[in-house]
Parts: structure tokens; C-alpha cells; sequence
């Protein structure tokens, strides 16, 4: 289910390595290899792939290269799970639009149908539960998804009801039209440019920037969640701390 243009999968490692720890993270930052090590983790298993494009060598010249080598060198083994995870039934998109309490939930974007007929994509607009005005949203935002703060795009002021509200979690400014075409009222999603989110507004759209990680950290919940469920006490599971990029100062 991934986009052509993704790296997901095994990214390094042995393929045959038992594994009886894993680390999870939404990205292989130094700081989560670092964890990840102190854990004593056999797997770091992210959201974010480290690799996008090919590697024309491995050396501590530069970050990924850096922290491939501390990988390898620690015989850990590293595995992203990206748009796969974005666009499968009851993952990012879905189980965000379920913090929020949406209903009638479908894609932004559809890719395919899956073998129980359900069809999967980027993204979901859906109806909430209980109309809410702009700042009551993006409160409501912050809660679900415990953020330190979000960037908002509309009148704070307004007494207007939102009813409609399309979600797109990590970078969702390709999506906007896709948002706007579903008749979201506001749209939640992160990486918001300023011409991006004033130009949703003149076409009576709000916008929510939670930031990238701030809606996709929920990964790792699930997959602790799943991997538990899947394993029990046979797999030790870490997470990474806490790792919001920007702060409010």
C-alpha cells in the first residue's frame, strides 16, 4: 500500500537476527539510536525512513551515513513502515481521524480497495461528533494529540460551526485541494506554508497545523499496542522519549 515513490521495509540489518527487543520511534534520529542502544534494542522500527534515495557511500561524513554505522556497528536492524502505514485501514490517517472522534470517515485521497473491500488511501474527512467552533477544534486538537502548541489559520474569533473536518497526519499541503474538494470545513494536517494556509482560508477553509511529528507520533502508541497484542511478554518494547522539534519560547 505504499506510494511508488516511498522506501519503506528493511532498511538495515541482517534479515536472519532474532529479535527480542524493539525500539520504536517515528524517526532514526541520532538521539532514538542512542536510546535505541542504551535498550540494549535488537530492531528500531520507525515511521520516517532514514533512506529516501539511493546511497552512494556510508561514512560518518555525513548524518545518514552516521547513523547507519552506529546501527550496524551495534547490530541493530532498521525498519521503516511509511505510506504503507499512512494509507492501511485502521492505521495514521484512520486512527487519527479517531482521536478526533470523526464519523463517516472515507480517504482523501483513495489508492485501492483492499481484499475485504475496504478502500484505503492518504488522508480522511469525516464528520465530528459535536459541531465546534474553530478555537474549540483546535483545542480540541491539541488534547487529542497532547501537543505543546498548533499553528492556526482562521478567524479564532469566529462563533461559526465546523462540522466537516478532513485530516491528513505528517505533510499534508499536497492534499489541500483533495481537503477542499471533500468540503472540509477545516483541515488538520502539519508542514503548512504561509501561502498555503491563507490561500485555504480565502477559499473558506481553515487550517490546523499540528506540525509533522505532532499527529504522527501516534504511530508509535499503535504499534506497541499492536506488537503486544501480536507477541505478549515474548517481545520487550521501548519507545523514544518524547521528541516534539520545535517549542514555543
Amino acid at each position: 500500500m505504499a506510494c511508488d515513490w516511498d522506501n519503506p521495509g528493511l532498511l538495515a540489518g541482517r534479515r536472519e537476527k532474532e529479535v527480542e527487543t524493539v525500539f520504536l520511534a517515528v524517526d532514526a534520529t541520532d538521539a532514538a539510536i542512542a536510546q535505541a542502544k542504551e535498550a540494549g534494542a535488537d530492531l528500531i522500527l520507525t515511521h520516517h525512513p532514514l533512506i529516501f534515495r539511493p546511497v552512494r557511500s556510508v561514512t560518518d561524513g555525513d548524518f545518514v551515513g552516521r547513523r547507519l554505522l552506529a546501527m550496524i556497528q551495534s547490530d541493530i536492524s532498521y525498519y521503516a513502515m511509511h505510506t504503507n502505514f499512512d494509507a492501511a485501514p485502521g492505521c495514521m490517517a484512520q486512527l487519527a481521524g479517531d482521536r478526533l472522534g470523526l464519523r463517516e470517515m472515507r480517504p482523501l485521497e483513495e489508492m485501492g480497495t483492499a481484499e475485504d473491500g475496504t478502500v484505503y488511501g492518504i488522508g480522511t474527512c469525516g464528520v465530528l461528533a459535536r459541531p465546534a467552533t474553530l478555537a474549540e477544534l483546535a483545542a480540541q486538537v491539541k488534547e487529542a494529540f497532547g501537543l505543546p502548541f498548533a499553528a492556526v489559520y482562521g478567524d479564532l474569533g469566529s462563533d461559526r460551526e465546523i462540522v466537516r473536518v478532513a485530516v491528513c497526519p505528517g505533510a499534508g499541503g499536497s492534499t489541500i485541494g483533495a481537503a477542499l474538494e471533500a468540503g472540509a470545513q477545516a483541515y488538520i494536517t502539519g508542514d503548512i506554508g504561509h501561502h498555503e494556509g491563507i490561500d485555504a482560508v480565502a477559499r473558506d477553509m481553515a487550517v490546523i497545523d499540528a506540525g509533522h511529528y505532532g499527529i504522527e507520533h501516534i504511530f508509535t502508541d499503535f504499534m506497541e499496542t499492536y506488537l503486544r497484542e501480536r507477541f505478549g511478554n515474548a517481545l520487550r518494547i521501548c519507545r523514544e522519549k518524547p521528541a516534539f522539534p520545535a517549542a514555543v519560547v
